[in-house]
């Protein structure tokens, strides 16, 4: 070997060490490189292979089982009466039973509310469908809550289960009373119902007569046929003209009073012991 040779192989490092030259592993001194064609075709044996195995594993080695032959399908009977829903469950060739019914608001009595299985689950024919069904509505007899106060039959009514409308009127009874009650107190309904209360605002006012200077006869006539009741007539002492005439009224003329209210009249008089009344 010559140290000339030997020299040349050496290489220097930048910190002046020397070092061999590595081997070169490959075959032509490059890296290994594949053309595009080439790639191509190695993706695509992969994915044969892969397609291959897939198929092969879930047909052959293990395939699905077949599907048993009676089952049936549940149908949908949401909403159709109790007698339509169980015939078309037997007709799809499964048995159905109701167990459970309850009281809905809206639905009608006998409509299904309910199924399980739920629809389209499959079911097999020893296996049993349960239905649940409506009762109705709640049936409720309204309250009679005429002569109490608006306040104590409205909370009557509402702890029912009744809504409750309230309109005023004028009518004999005191107001802030009950006057009416529709539908009718003992009615049976189905709730949710309205009711519609009347409350009273008191009766109506009537303006009070002039009565002074009248004739008894004619103002007692007067009050009577007002709805007033004649209470009291005192007699007072007048001379002239005043003599069986009203001199005093009470309540006084032009007041606004109910009707059946109490009335007192002072008639003039020369038999009343000198007694003078008061205008």
């Amino acid at each position: 070997m010559r140290l000339g040779s030997s020299i040349r192989r050496r290489r220097f490092r930048s910190d002046g060490r020397s070092e061999w030259p590595k081997k070169q592993w490959w075959a032509g001194g490059g890296p290994l490189r594949l053309s595009r064609d080439a790639g191509y075709l190695v993706g695509g044996v992969l994915l044969v292979g892969f397609l291959f195995g897939y198929f092969g594993t879930t047909r052959l080695l293990f395939p699905a089982p077949p599907r048993p032959g009676d089952l049936f399908e549940v149908p949908d009977v949401g909403g159709l009466d109790r007698s339509a829903a169980l015939d078309m469950i037997q007709a799809a060739g499964i048995q159905a039973v109701v167990t459970d019914s309850f009281r809905h608001p809206t639905a009608l009595s006998g409509e299904v509310l309910g199924q399980t299985p739920l629809a389209g689950q499959l079911s097999t024919a020893t296996d049993t469908v349960v239905l649940t069904v409506s009762l109705g509505a709640v049936r409720m007899s309204v309250p009679d809550v005429v002569r109490l106060g608006s306040t104590a039959a409205r909370t009557v009514l509402e702890a029912s289960g009744f809504t409750v409308t309230v309109y005023a009127l004028e009518a004999e009874l005191p107001a802030g009373l009950v006057v009416e009650v529709l539908p009718e107190a003992g009615t049976e309904v189905e709730l949710p119902m309205e009711v519609t209360i009347s409350v009273s605002t008191g009766p109506p006012l009537i303006r009070m007569p002039l009565l002074l200077g009248i004739e008894q006869e004619i103002a007692e006539v007067l009050i009577d046929s007002l709805g007033f009741v004649l209470l009291e007539v005192e007699d007072c002492f007048r001379f002239g003209q005043d003599q069986g005439r009203v001199v005093v009224q009470f309540p006084p003329s032009d007041s606004l009073v109910i009707p059946g209210s109490r009335v007192r009249l002072s008639v003039g008089s020369r038999n009343s012991a000198r007694r003078v009344c008061g205008n």
